[in-house]
């Protein structure tokens, strides 16, 4: 892909309509389906960094704006304005609908709520409690591993399954097993029902059932049973995880009040999709770029060596690793795992110079955003030298040019669980392994469900080090 030009017509001051309309009513529907990622690109190349479009027929349209610029992002994120801009886009309605109650899309009194129960299981101390089980589990994965009779691999695949197994392992205990199965079959299902519902140009009512609600439905109804099946037995003392996340959902209290059921539920199953998916995503865009630079990957190894050594890596580790941090920083800029960021205005309010009215549908965009050439100096330059000062294109000041888990109030909750995570998968991995990747390419092709995803395998050659 070409970095596009940046906006040279953006209004500077205040005016009372919405910008001018492009492209057709249907148009974008299909091009959202076929490839949203590649499609909000080419309208911000061809349209710059605000563009309208009224998607949908006569009657029952909706307004569009797509927002590629980091003010327009601090606008609708930021502490100042966010709660002008609602999770109640069709996508936030349909993850509602399809994965119950949780912090992702409750709004108003209820997120407030929810956000007091759900805070202290993420914070820095909760989080760095649970390192030694992602060494544990990472360490298990990587053992397994046989690259002396095929040296070849899925980084995709292969970084799936390490990051399910430390998500569902800090989730439910020992009860995680009795789970990878229903996630690997049922969520892909789920989460193709939301995408698909969540950018049509009219939504059938979803009790109609077409051939995806039937195949969306059976998959929900296999991962709420298998998530109320072990709530339900932590409730009645049946199984016990006196440290793991469920356990503290249900332990947690504010006053004599306790999430219910259904919450626990809504929670664990929303972190379940961004806790693996999000992660997954940066490992396999880190290991794949660092396999195509070499000198990179040898200084992240060199750091790893000598602050590690052959010892197992702590939380404590994470803050003495800054190569290896920046190396995932920069494949999160230029793949940053939630491309797409939908919300609803609410009320009336003003984004890069025009009045926007409320019900709009106002989408940011991390992913132009990340290559924003005005902000990124050869935005499509993989180097991690941004992220340490040590080389000669600066990071930007602007707080919201790099957004790889969202900004303000509600960005992700998970982010500090997925940095160490990911830190200590690579400093674990390339540690012991070379990575080289076989596509001739930094730029791969990507799709985007709720998460972003490869849409081919992203094969790479694993050689075990001495």
């Amino acid at each position: 892909m070409t970095p596009p030009v940046a906006s040279t017509d953006a209004p500077t001051a205040h005016s009372p309509e919405p910008p001018p309309v492009v492209g057709g009513r249907f148009a974008p529907i299909m091009g959202l389906r076929r490839n949203a990622v590649d499609y909000a690109e080419s309208m911000w190349r061809r349209h710059g960094d605000l563009v309208h479009m009224v998607v949908g027929p006569p009657g029952a349209s909706r307004d569009v704006w797509w927002l590629h610029h980091p003010d327009g992002a601090a606008r609708v994120l930021s502490g100042s304005s966010w709660r002008a801009y609602a999770k109640r886009d069709q996508v936030h309605d349909e993850i509602a609908r399809w994965l119950g109650p949780g912090l992702l899309t409750a709004e108003g009194e209820d997120w407030t709520r929810q956000k007091r129960f759900v805070q202290p299981v993420f914070t820095k101390v909760a989080v760095e409690g649970y390192a030694d089980l992602m060494v544990e589990e990472i360490v298990a994965v990587v053992g397994e591993w046989d690259v002396s009779d095929q040296p070849t691999v899925d980084l995709g695949a292969q970084m799936q399954g390490l990051t399910l197994r430390v998500v569902l392992k800090a989730l439910f205990g020992d009860s995680a097993d009795d789970v990878v199965p229903h996630v690997r079959e049922s969520f892909p299902a789920v989460s193709d029902t939301i995408m698909r519902r969540g950018l049509g140009a009219l939504r059938l009512p979803a009790g109609i059932p077409t051939r995806r609600v039937r195949r969306g439905r059976a998959a929900r109804e296999d991962l709420f049973g298998v998530c109320e099946d072990i709530v339900a037995g932590r409730r009645e003392g049946r199984t016990t995880g006196e440290t793991d996340l469920l356990s503290r959902l249900i332990a947690a209290r504010d006053g004599e009040e306790r999430l219910s059921d259904e919450e626990v539920r809504g929670q664990v199953l929303v972190f379940m999709l961004a806790g693996h998916e999000t992660t997954s995503t940066a490992l396999t865009f880190a290991l794949h770029l660092l396999g195509r630079h070499q000198d990179v990957q040898d200084r992240v190894r060199a750091e790893v060596r000598e602050v590690v050594g052959d010892r197992h890596p702590t939380a404590r580790d994470v803050a003495l690793l800054p190569e290896t941090t920046a190396a995932l920083k920069e494949a999160m800029r230029l793949y940053p795992s939630a491309p797409i960021l939908g919300r609803l205005s609410v009320e009336e309010d003003e984004l890069m110079g025009h009045r926007v009215p409320p019900g709009t549908n106002v989408v940011v965009v991390p992913w132009t955003i990340h290559r924003h050439p005005d902000f990124w100096v050869d935005p499509l330059v993989f180097d991690p030298s941004r992220f340490t000062g040590a080389g000669t294109r600066p990071e930007p000041t602007h707080r919201y040019a790099w957004m790889p888990f969202g900004g303000g109030p509600r960005a992700c909750i998970g982010q500090h669980f997925s940095m160490v995570e990911a830190v200590l998968a690579l400093a674990l991995i390339l540690r012991e392994h070379r990575v080289t990747a076989l596509a001739d390419t930094d730029q791969l092709p990507v799709g985007s469900l709720i998460t972003l995803f490869p849409t081919e395998p992203v094969l790479a050659r694993v050689e075990r080090l001495a």
